[in-house]
């Protein structure tokens, strides 16, 4: 992971849970923006389960802490 992602992703877990899903939706709708018609449901399915994953180590790191 480069020093801009991480940069990024710290910034985003530094915001209120309400902008942290506005700014979800904004990256996921700027993502698929160049992808003509629907999405296949595996590649949303994926994208879902990867933040899925994110939160869920998220939220372990706040417990353990």
């Amino acid at each position: 992971m480069t020093a801009a992602v991480r940069q990024l992703l710290d910034t985003f877990d530094a915001l209120p849970e309400a902008d942290k899903h506005q700014a979800a939706v904004e990256i996921l709708r700027r993502v698929t923006a160049g992808v003509e018609g629907d999405l296949p449901e595996t590649a949303l399915v994926e994208v879902a389960d990867d933040l899925f994953r994110a939160l869920d180590e998220q939220e372990s790191g706040h417990a353990a802490g």
